[in-house]
């Protein structure tokens, strides 16, 4: 079994800092493309940004060149920094890993439970 476990939100006021942690566990062969994504209240999910197993990395438009991913395949864990938080970015983030549980086998997509960011005006 996987487990993805976010970690880092919180309550910052605009202009302010956090880094979002993604730890996978496990039964981990290897971890593929991670992405995280946010879902604000009455809104729809959203993707915000990728790596991949490589480290190529893609953004939402709405990052500005504020946020950035980065992963330690030591540790399975992806992170997320964000500087220069604005009000609109409060919402829930998740992260979304590809993950192969057995060498050879098909990698299966797995969600984290999400973890609350909250930018105060």
């Amino acid at each position: 079994q996987v487990q993805l476990v976010e970690s880092g939100g919180g309550l910052v006021q605009a202009g302010g800092s956090l880094k979002l942690s993604c730890a996978a566990s496990g039964s981990i062969a290897s971890i593929g493309c991670v992405a995280w994504y946010r879902q604000a209240p009455r809104k729809q999910r959203e993707l915000v940004a990728t790596i991949t197993s490589s480290g190529n990395t893609n953004y939402a438009d709405f990052v500005q060149g504020r946020f950035a991913i980065s992963r330690d395949n030591a540790k399975n864990t992806v992170y997320l920094q964000m500087i220069n938080l604005k009000p609109e970015d409060t919402a829930i983030y998740y992260c979304n890993g590809v993950v192969t549980t057995t060498p050879g086998m098909a990698p299966r997509n797995y969600w984290g439970q999400g973890t609350q960011v909250t930018v105060s005006s």
